[in-house]
């Protein structure tokens, strides 16, 4: 999996037309947009980018509205975007790594120019779609 922020977790597999439907609509009238990776983020056991933007806030709270119905607790709460650099480490390894990075850490920007849609059937994410927005 390329590296990614999640904007939900688990939407129904039954529903991945509708979902790939809605997915094309917003990114086709969707410029690419600017995201601050502003912080890093010690969670327990890993390391992540903690990432700011008012256009990836907007495009999540369209979505989540939406697929309200559809959302689990976790999907329904704020986003708070991030990207994961280390996961299920140990707690000497996080807090290594995490100081590592904060030592020469400074804040920088990234481009979302488009999202991912992955299905999961109990192995391995399969990719199942990719939606450019509109100017990438």
């Amino acid at each position: 999996m390329p590296a990614h922020l999640t904007l939900f977790h688990h939407l129904p597999g039954a529903a991945i037309e509708a979902i790939g439907s809605r997915l094309r609509a917003a990114c086709a009238g969707q410029p690419c947009f600017t995201l601050e990776v502003h912080d890093l983020w010690m969670m327990g056991r890993g390391v992540a980018y903690r990432l700011r933007s008012p256009a990836l806030a907007r495009l999540h709270a369209e979505l989540a509205e939406v697929w309200r119905d559809w959302l689990t607790p976790q999907d329904r709460q704020l986003l708070r975007p991030h990207v994961t650099i280390q996961n299920k480490a140990s707690a000497e390894q996080a807090r290594a790594l995490h100081d590592r990075l904060r030592s020469g850490f400074a804040p920088f920007e990234v481009q979302g120019t488009g999202l991912l849609l992955w299905h999961y059937r109990g192995g391995p994410w399969e990719p199942a779609a990719a939606y450019p927005f509109s100017d990438a």
